[in-house]
This record gives C-alpha cells, sequence and structure tokens, in this order.
C-alpha cells in the first residue's frame, strides 16, 4: 500500500496526475486498504446445495411402537428393520427410529440428514474438513456425519436413500 500511494505521489509531482486523480486514486486505494481485511475475514463461499431432508433419525424407548404408529396413522413403509432399528419411507423422505441411548429411556432426535446436489464423496470431504467440522462416515460412502456449532448431528448424503438401501 505504501508503495502505490508513493507512486501516485511521485507522478502527481511529476505533473502526470492531476490533483483531482490523485485525491481519487488515494481515495480508492483507502478503501481497498479499509475493506481487505473484511473482505478476509467474510465467510468462505456457499457450501452445497442441500435438494431435501433425507431423513430425521430419532431414539424412543420402543422403536417398534413409533414404527408401527408411523405405519398405521401415515402409511408409511418399513425398510431395513433389524430388531433395534428401522427406516420408516415417506415418498423422497424417511426417518429413523432407533432404541433410545438416553439412561432415562427419554426419546430425542439424533441427527437430521441432508440429500445435496451433485454429490462428490471426496470433494464434500475435503470441504467439510476445510470448515473444520470433522467428518465421520456415513452408513456407506455417499454421505458423512458431522456437528453443528451447538453439537447436534448433521449427516450430508448424496441420494435420497442412501442409508437405509
Amino acid at each position: 500500500m505504501k508503495d502505490i500511494v508513493a507512486g501516485m505521489v511521485n507522478q502527481f509531482e511529476a505533473g502526470k496526475m492531476s490533483r483531482r486523480q490523485l485525491i481519487e486514486g488515494l481515495t480508492i486505494a483507502a478503501t481497498a486498504a479499509v475493506a481487505s481485511p473484511a473482505m478476509a475475514a467474510a465467510p468462505a463461499a456457499k457450501g452445497f446445495k442441500a435438494t431435501s431432508i433425507n431423513h430425521l433419525s430419532f431414539g424412543v424407548p420402543d422403536y417398534g411402537k413409533a414404527r408401527d404408529f408411523y405405519v398405521d396413522l401415515l402409511g408409511f413403509e418399513v425398510k431395513k428393520d433389524d430388531g433395534k432399528q428401522c427406516y420408516l419411507i415417506c415418498g423422497d423422505s424417511s426417518i429413523v427410529a432407533r432404541k433410545t441411548q438416553d439412561p432415562a429411556g427419554k426419546t430425542y432426535i439424533d441427527h437430521v440428514c441432508y440429500t445435496i446436489a451433485n454429490w462428490d464423496g471426496k470433494a464434500v470431504e475435503a470441504e467439510l474438513k476445510r470448515r473444520g467440522l470433522d467428518p465421520k462416515p456415513g452408513a456407506n460412502e455417499f454421505s458423512f456425519i458431522v456437528k453443528d456449532p451447538n453439537g447436534f448431528g448433521v449427516q450430508i448424503a448424496g441420494h435420497p436413500h442412501c442409508c437405509e438401501a
């Protein structure tokens, strides 16, 4: 910055720049100097484009009761029921009901999984790492799990039914 200002002053003193041009040049240089730290601190470009909520995972005291409730009331389709958890499918969305890990037997939401556009597993993992999110592999090569700023589980997936197939 110092060299730029010195160059403009030299041009002015040599008669190669008018006073108006000098003031305009100094104003632009000063504005750039002030804006640079703000631009450096600005958040990185937007990450991914979520296209849908892939699934919601929750722990329940009796996953079988939860399964039956959603099947009987809303017509969800059951997939991958292993006796401890099951996937309940509704169109392109699903919920995962699993036996709670809470010692008091409380129901809680474990994580939300989002499907993103243009899945590229290596690029997704690299972006998550670049953001300091420590990605963990999901159920297969089509998803990663991270924590949001409040410690809530966020799963990022490559296609709508990446985890229950």
